[in-house]
């Protein structure tokens, strides 16, 4: 973690991907807007930094475009320059940068989906993870995430699930192999944490949630995961391992494959009762 954050509190920021061009143009815009607030005021960066809690030297990379803050900068900047809420209000353009580019783009086509169906096979989705169990899981990829990095990571895969929070929710399918379940990645605490999210999250109405069981030896999903998310136009997107070289397609006949695919794995899956049987059973065990 860094310094920047002279309070303590949890670190204010991310630097923003010179790669990113979105990001890059929303950043600068935003650095200008806070620069002249400040310097309207009559503050110093020093000064203004001590007044908002953080170092002075995060307010300077934020001023220039090369630090991403969250949302609770803006907030005390906005109190701190009298700003009437006018600051505030960048969070919903921070909101759009926050985030890589991947994830957004995934956030995105998930917050618009009437329609999601996932295969997963080698651990548990993004959208039904828990944030330790996230962090644990992103901590074994290689080459490793600096701190900043995992961070930022953890926070764009807990902002996709704010796809529960919508009225009315889309319609949610997951397939998890049985394996997910049991590898406690994390430790047995974090696992079991994990178990007890997963069945809170499996009771809401829009959910349909199934368990593939090891012991299937008639199983369509063997070359890997499955996503299809579907539009209100009536417009769909998918990608799978082992076909289309894993890239997302949205042509009809290519998505009647993966269509296909997923349906027969739900039809060998348990049942969405059997599998929140198995998964209570699990937890038990755990």
């Amino acid at each position: 973690m860094s310094v920047d954050n002279i309070d303590g509190t949890e670190e204010p920021g991310w630097d923003v991907d010179p790669e990113d061009e979105q990001g890059v143009a929303v950043l600068a815009a935003l650095a200008r807007q806070l620069k002249t607030w400040r310097e309207s005021a009559g503050m110093r960066a020093a000064d203004f930094g001590a007044a908002i809690r953080y170092g002075e030297d995060l307010v300077r990379k934020v001023e220039a475009g090369k630090r991403i803050p969250r949302p609770e900068y803006l907030d005390r900047a906005d109190k701190v320059l009298n700003a009437g809420g006018k600051i505030s209000a960048m969070k919903a353009d921070l909101e759009q940068v926050r985030y890589p580019k991947k994830i957004r783009d995934l956030k995105k086509k998930e917050g618009k989906a009437v329609e999601i169906g996932a295969y997963q096979n080698h651990n548990i989705h993004g959208l039904l993870q828990t944030e330790e169990y996230a962090r644990a899981l992103l901590r074994t990829l290689r080459p490793a995430y600096t701190s900043d990095e995992l961070e930022r990571m953890v926070s764009g895969r807990m902002a996709r699930q704010s796809i529960f929070q919508r009225s009315p929710g889309p319609a949610v399918s997951f397939v998890q192999e049985e394996v997910t379940l049991r590898r406690p990645i994390g430790g047995t605490m974090v696992l079991r944490r994990q178990l007890e999210h997963l069945l809170e999250v499996i009771q809401l109405p829009n959910i349909e949630f199934q368990v593939m069981p090891t012991n299937r030896d008639d199983h369509a999903g063997m070359e890997g995961l499955i996503q299809l998310l579907k539009f209100a136009d009536g417009s769909a997107v998918g990608r799978a391992d082992g076909v289309f070289y894993g890239r997302p397609v949205s042509d009809r006949k290519q998505l009647q494959i993966l269509e296909l695919r997923y349906g027969i794995i739900r039809a060998q899956a348990l049942t969405p009762r059997e599998s929140r049987a198995f998964v209570e059973e699990l937890l038990g065990e755990t």
